[in-house]
This record gives structure tokens, C-alpha cells and sequence, in this order.
């Protein structure tokens, strides 16, 4: 779904206003009934992720972590079966599976005397059952079941979704007999970067010659799309020549703009492809 500028900055502008709750999703679903689920969580998500980083820091200085520290301790002195991370991390808005992560740390350097590695921390976020306290394990639990934008179930479902576009569009390919060299075989031949697809025959889209499709479960806004642009899709075009993006749950319409230098976007798999064996049958 493609949306304007103007459509998007009126989604970013009411999700500045709530909380990155379920409940602020259906009201969100409520107040842009014409846009598709997939995208208004798409845009959901990323506005909320860009909220995270503006405060990141102040959530990480030495005296806000022991204040959350202690105010976890005394919470759960009260009611040990009380969502008490839960409810501050919504009461300070921040994330929390992220809330979790600064409580788990600082528990465990009390108790090991240490710093905890990463590997460490993620793994017994992953899996709570790991942490050596059975009340912690339990509120580590309910921030990562609640987090709607973060935390290691959202990063598996997106892992999930983001292959389960990448073999669609495989799938489509094969469907219009389309030869192509997919990513993991490029990056055995010793390709860093490379894009999901690259076509051993070149064809046409509305026009435009493509050498390469890139596959992105995600909606196009501005700060990802150059972020892309930037680390990926200008790599992929020097390499390999002008290609084709595909946002599938949308984009931002103007962010367009660079057709003519050799990256086309689109919200869906294209019908009109014109084959060079095609374009040979019409002459």
C-alpha cells in the first residue's frame, strides 16, 4: 500500500499521542479503517522503535537503573505476583523487554560481583527459565510476552515474516520462469553484500531495466528507506546494476525518486514483466 507523505505524517502525528500498546493498535486500526492491519503495525512499530532511540540514553545512566533496580526490589517485596516490571516500564515509557534487560543485568552483577556478558543476558531473556530467580524469571516473562516491538519473540516473528516473503517471492519467480541466483548462494561464492535475488536475465519493469529484486517485510518510510539506500540498495547497484525494491506492507509514494538512476520501488510482486524472450516474440 503506497501511501503520501501527507497520510503517513497523520498516522506518525496520532501514534505520537499513545502508548505502544495492543489497545493503542485497535484504536489506531479504528481511526485509519481504509489502511490495511499489515501496515498500520508496520508504521506501528518503526515509529515506536524511533521513539526508543530519542530516550534510550536517559533510561541507561547509572542512577536511572538503580532507581528502576529498587523500585523492582520493593514492588515485588509487596506482591511478588504483580506485573511490577511490566508496569514501569508503561508508567516511564519505555519497552519492556528492553526494562527487563537493565533489571536482569544489574541483578546479575549483584549477585555474581561481575559485569554479565551479552550472550549471557540474551540467552536467559530468551529463555527465562535460565534466570536464578524464580520471581525475576516470571516478570522477565511477562515484559517479553508484552512487548509488542521488541524483545526475542518480535525479533523471532520478524525473522519469521521477513522469510516467509523471501520464499513468496521465490515462489512468484520460479511461477513466471524467471532464472535467478538467490542470496546464500551469492554469499558462497564470497559476496558481502548482496540482495535476496539477483536475475541471470535481466527483464523489465514498467519500463525500467531490473538486474536484482530486494525483499522487504516492512513499510518504506523515510529514515529506513535511506538507511537502505545507504548500506544496501546503492552497494547492490553498483555491483550489479539498477533493481527493484519491494516493500511489501507499503511506502511512503515520494520516496520513489530514483527510477531514472536505477531503483524502482514497489508494494507488491510486478504483473507487467517484460522478458527479453517476450520483448524477441513481439518484433
Amino acid at each position: 500500500m503506497r501511501l503520501t507523505k501527507a497520510q503517513y505524517d497523520e498516522i506518525a502525528q496520532f501514534l505520537g499521542h499513545v502508548q505502544p500498546t495492543r489497545q493503542s493498535l485497535r484504536k489506531l486500526k479504528e481511526k485509519f479503517p481504509s489502511q490495511s492491519q499489515s501496515t498500520l503495525l508496520s508504521i506501528f512499530s518503526q515509529e515506536y522503535q524511533k521513539q526508543i532511540k530519542r530516550t534510550h540514553a536517559k533510561h541507561h545512566t547509572a542512577e536511572a537503573i538503580e532507581t528502576y533496580y529498587q523500585r523492582y526490589l520493593n514492588g515485588v517485596m509487596k506482591n511478588a505476583a504483580a506485573p511490577v516490571l511490566l508496569e514501569l516500564a508503561n508508567e516511564v515509557d519505555f519497552a519492556p523487554s528492553l526494562m527487563a534487560r537493565i533489571v536482569l543485568e544489574r541483578f546479575l552483577q549483584e549477585k555474581e560481583q561481575a559485569i554479565p556478558s551479552k550472550t549471557l543476558i540474551n540467552s536467559m531473556l530468551r529463555d527465562p527459565s535460565q534466570i536464578p530467580d524464580g520471581v525475576l524469571a516470571n516478570q522477565v516473562y511477562q515484559c517479553t510476552v508484552n512487548d509488542c516491538c521488541y524483545g526475542p519473540l518480535v525479533d523471532c516473528i520478524k525473522h519469521a515474516i521477513g522469510h516467509e516473503h523471501e520464499v513468496l517471492l521465490r515462489e512468484m519467480l520460479l511461477e513466471k520462469n524467471l532464472s535467478f541466483i538467490a542470496e546464500d548462494q551469492l554469499r558462497a561464492k564470497g559476496y558481502d553484500k548482496t540482495p535476496d535475488f539477483i536475475l541471470e536475465v535481466p527483464v523489465a519493469v514498467e519500463g525500467h531495466i531490473i538486474h536484482w529484486i530486494e525483499s522487504k517485510a516492512s513499510f518504506g518510510d523515510e529514515s529506513s528507506h535511506q538507511a537502505y539506500l545507504q548500506d544496501q540498495f546503492w552497494s547492490y547497484w553498483n555491483r550489479f546494476g539498477p533493481g527493484l525494491v519491494i516493500y511489501w506492507y507499503g511506502f511512503i509514494e515520494e520516496l520513489d525518486c530514483h527510477r531514472e538512476r536505477g531503483i524502482l520501488l514497489k508494494d507488491c510482486f510486478p504483473t507487467d514483466i517484460v522478458t527479453l524472450r517476450h520483448s524477441m516474440a513481439q518484433r
